[in-house]
């Protein structure tokens, strides 16, 4: 049957929506929610550099380039052939590809006695054969080196983990083995690829040919830095056929970088005139952007007849190409390309709303009729939360885990309010830091910019007590859950990320959701 990307991509989505639920709760099978995690939705970050791949891909087809897949090895006799005289100064900047060779590992008195010294059995006369045709077939690379500690295994009776200990141990040949250099290269210019390509189907297709690829390239810097990158990606693309001139360069760079906001235009020659451009074709694209002004963005030229005649291409190329690192840089605004491919290894600021993502209740119920339970202690609680102790209000009788069960919000001592004075503090994340505070003119400020978690001290303990309600109603058995002066998160039933407790210390910013809650809630079984 023939793949359809679209059948795929649909199939995947209704997959992905069946998995995955916008809502706060998650269907599962009846009496099995504890196997199941609790999902939730959130739309994942692309990565900049390859959300910019995605958009040029995008848009060079649109523009009717067919995609290619260029080689990444080129030997480098093809460096040569492409750039000439300038070869050696371009090899100077590329990777060439090294491997180990296969070691000549003999077999003698000392390879069988160190072998018997870790097996505690001594080596057979089959299997010192068998053992040694193993280690020729490897040196002749009829087996693979993935295969050869079982292969061994199995020739001497062993467990893979004691072979591997001969082999570090024993074989002395394999732990003397340098790498060495072979004649392939890594491409450092994806022209590198588009010679090898257009030497195989120039004659074999309609012309003019439309070609593009977004791949990666190798470049050997002295160092990487704010601008350069060992490791890149060329956005590049060829127009192969008679009719083909330097004019096609500008229209293409005009279609192509005009989808991503850039209004005006300005050509001029490259004065570094690499040597497979024919001499005057070399251009540089620079392009007005509304935020960026006038940018460098893309270099074009018209291939010399000289490097496409070692390739036996008998029609003019055009080729432009643009890095797409570079053009990353500039829509995200950033002046360090390390910091924007790898933001994993440079710290960067949480801010307020992701902390305030990952502040969550530590226990919460798991049935339908705990949650419920939940909101209506939360809404007794608030109803009452003036009144003086001693006192003791009914927020349900209701049925949880297939027993009846009866809820009181209460204070036992007298002097006090069935709330306590931090009960209805509410939970902020606000200049990295996450804060309980109470609705007063005091903390406005914190109240009006940070980001609210979306709960209070009152809520993350009814929450609790739903929890610990539900837990003791399946075991039978009734309980007090009572939270007086609240020290840590953990005392209000608050669970703070590990991510944002990392950002949080790191940054000394705090986290304070101390008060006095004063809050009890107790349930009874009904018999």
């Amino acid at each position: 049957m023939r793949f359809n990307p679209e059948e795929y991509r649909k199939a995947a989505r209704d997959n992905f929506e069946k998995a995955w639920h916008t809502g706060p709760e998650v269907l599962t099978p009846p009496g099995r929610e504890q196997e199941y995690p609790r999902l939730q939705y959130r739309k994942a970050s692309p990565h900049p550099i390859f959300e910019m791949v995605n958009r040029l891909r995008e848009t060079y087809l649109l523009l009717g380039f067919e995609e290619i897949c260029n080689p990444i090895m080129v030997e480098e006799q093809d460096v040569y052939r492409q750039f000439g005289p300038e070869a050696s100064a371009v090899l100077d900047r590329v990777f060439y590809l090294g491997g180990l060779e296969r070691p000549n590992q003999g077999i003698g008195r000392s390879e069988l006695e160190g072998i018997a010294a870790i097996t505690g059995k001594e080596v057979g006369t089959d299997e010192e054969e068998h053992l040694r045709e193993l280690l020729q077939s490897y040196k002749k690379s009829a087996i693979d080196g993935d295969d050869l500690i079982h292969a061994t295994s199995q020739v001497l009776g062993i467990d893979d983990g004691v072979t591997v200990e001969i082999y570090e141990k024993v074989f002395s040949a394999f732990r003397s083995l340098e790498p060495h250099s072979s004649r392939n290269t890594l491409r450092s210019h994806m022209t590198s690829g588009w010679f090898l390509t257009l030497s195989h189907i120039w004659e074999k297709r309609p012309q003019p040919l439309r070609l593009f690829s977004v791949d990666r390239c190798f470049r050997r810097e002295q160092e990487e830095g704010p601008t350069r990158l060992m490791s890149y990606h060329s956005a590049s693309c060829v127009i192969a056929g008679e009719d083909v001139t330097n004019e096609d360069g500008k229209a293409v760079s005009r279609a192509l970088l005009s989808s991503f906001g850039y209004t005006d235009f300005r050509f001029q020659p490259d004065e570094k005139r690499s040597k497979y451009y024919m001499p005057g074709s070399q251009t540089e694209v620079y392009a007005r952007h509304p935020v960026h002004d006038w940018v460098e963005v893309a270099t074009f030229g018209m291939y010399s007849p000289s490097a496409l005649g070692e390739y036996g291409i008998g029609v003019p190329v055009m080729n432009l190409g643009l890095g797409v690192e570079r053009l990353a840089m500039i829509a995200y605004q950033s002046e360090d390309i390390r910091k924007l491919t790898f933001p994993q290894f440079f710290p960067t600021d949480l801010p307020d709303f992701e902390i305030a993502r990952a502040v969550s209740f530590r226990e919460e119920p798991k049935s339908p009729a705990g949650k419920q339970l939940a909101r209506a202690i939360i809404s007794t609680a608030e109803s009452h939360g003036s009144e003086p102790g001693p006192c003791s209000f009914l927020v349900s009788e209701c049925g949880i885990e297939g027993r009846q069960v009866r809820v009181y919000v209460e204070e036992p001592e007298s002097g006090t309010k069935l709330l306590g004075p931090a009960c209805l503090n509410r939970i902020y994340a606000h200049a990295g830091s996450v804060l309980g505070v109470p609705d007063t003119e005091k903390w406005k400020e914190v109240r009006s910019t940070g980001v609210d978690c979306g709960m209070t001290y009152l809520s993350a303990v009814a929450t609790l007590a739903a929890a610990r309600i539900e837990q003791a109603a399946r075991c039978g058995q009734s309980v007090t859950v009572q939270v007086k002066m609240a020290k840590l998160p953990s005392d209000i039933n608050i669970r703070i990320e590990e991510y944002a407790m990392r950002f949080i210390t790191d940054q000394k910013k705090k986290v304070d959701l101390r008060g006095p809650v004063f809050f009890t809630v107790r349930s009874e079984l009904e018999t």
